[in-house]
């Protein structure tokens, strides 16, 4: 066992050898997915009112619209992954960017037909199944680039740096959605994300791709059995973030706190300064290791806001959940990559990221759930549990590099 995992070290390593300067190799990728993720940040606090507001629908229409997005991307990581795989995975990131453009400019369609709002919904749903397969193919395909570029040993700093892309993207991105909307209302929107993703392209378009890692394709579920475990370990860590980005304004609200926006800001400075200053930990000292502690502190910080009677704790409660989910991702995400064959890169990283998608798609329902059967503060307790879970994977995954080094 140990001798083929030097012998696949060594056969990516060939294939991709590594470089020292890790930011400045992938800058321009990581410049391309903030920005293509900022035509998924704009549209975050501006979508729900056009269709509940502007189109007359109700919270169940609307969650299904929004929801549409993560099962879409769900469905399509197989295929992305193996697309980046066997085109290369400029070529698939590329790919995805003129899809989220095309996702602006079905939204436009759909404004053609608000007086008949069904119609428009059906046109929206498609724009979000569109915008779907295009961040499948941002987040396969610049992952399996920049490792590409830099080699596996830096895998867990490509990881780094693309959440904070995202995340980064995310965070801009709601304020000048709001913004825009203001201004221009749900047309202007739709024309930012129909022109926004054309920058990505530009930023890429003349970055030095990687030879394809794949000459046929392989099938999901070979992947799949060697990446599941780190895989179910990014989704139970990943019901704290869900938990924080769905309630805990509903929380506030219900304590008569206000101010929820500033657990989202510490959430978010607290996630960005993790990646910063310890993103480099996975790979140097073993993903498992990195993950271990992360989740343990996530789940601390779960449990400070179940157990919250003032904001400043909840606010401490957010933060910690934000340092410890940041390094969860890359730390679980080394050990996935490590696990799946060298010429399924992208198609691993595709499996891995569909876990964050399952996630996000059962667990926040679940949560609101319980959340109307107990309380809104409930969802923290069950965020805690699901989270303290996640220590057992990252243990399993330690026991088993100790046998396979030992």
């Amino acid at each position: 066992m140990k001798q083929h995992h030097q012998k696949q070290e060594s056969s990516i390593s060939a294939l991709s050898p590594p470089v020292t300067n890790v930011l400045m190799k992938v800058l321009p990728i990581v410049m391309a997915v903030f920005v293509g993720f900022l035509t998924i940040g704009i549209q975050l606090p501006v979508l729900p009112l056009h269709l509940h507001e502007g189109l007359g629908m109700g919270t169940l229409v609307v969650g299904m619209v929004i929801g549409s997005e993560f099962v879409a991307a769900l469905l399509t990581r197989a295929w992305a992954g193996n697309y980046a795989d066997m085109r290369g995975a400029k070529r698939a990131m590329l790919l995805g960017t003129m899809m989220a453009a095309c996702s602006g400019m079905v939204y436009l369609i759909s404004l053609a037909f608000v007086e008949t709002p069904e119609v428009s919904v059906w046109i929206l749903l498609g724009g979000r199944i569109l915008l779907a397969l295009g961040q499948s193919l941002l987040v396969t395909g610049s992952m399996s680039w920049g490792i590409g570029l830099v080699g596996p040993k830096n895998a867990g700093k490509v990881m780094a740096w693309n959440g904070i892309a995202m995340y980064g993207a995310y965070a801009i991105g709601a304020p000048l959605g709001v913004a825009m909307n203001s201004e221009w209302g749900f047309q202007g929107i739709a024309v930012a994300i129909f022109f926004i993703p054309l920058l990505a392209l530009a930023i890429t378009v003349g970055t030095k791709g990687v030879v394809p890692t794949s000459d046929r394709r392989i099938p999901f579920y070979k992947v799949l059995s060697a990446v599941w475990l780190p895989g179910l370990g990014l989704a139970l860590s990943s019901v704290g973030f869900g938990v924080i980005s769905a309630f805990i304004a509903l929380l506030f609200a219900a304590k008569h706190w206000g101010h929820s926006s500033i657990a989202f800001a510490v959430f978010g400075l607290a996630f960005i300064g993790a990646r910063i200053f310890f993103g480099h930990l996975p790979d140097k000292i073993g993903g498992a290791k990195v993950a271990l502690v992360s989740v343990m502190i996530e789940a601390g910080g779960q449990f400070l806001i179940w157990g919250s009677d003032m904001p400043e704790i909840a606010y401490v409660g957010a933060a910690l959940t934000g340092f410890g989910y940041s390094l969860a991702f890359p730390g679980f995400g080394v050990e996935a990559l490590r696990r799946a064959p060298p010429q399924t890169r992208g198609l691993a990283m595709g499996a891995y990221a569909a876990f964050l998608d399952l996630s996000l798609g059962i667990a926040t329902p679940l949560a609101g759930a319980i959340a109307n059967a107990w309380s809104v503060g409930s969802v923290y307790l069950v965020g805690a549990i699901s989270v303290g879970l996640s220590i057992f994977v990252a243990i399993k995954l330690l026991n088993v590099a100790s046998v396979q080094h030992g």
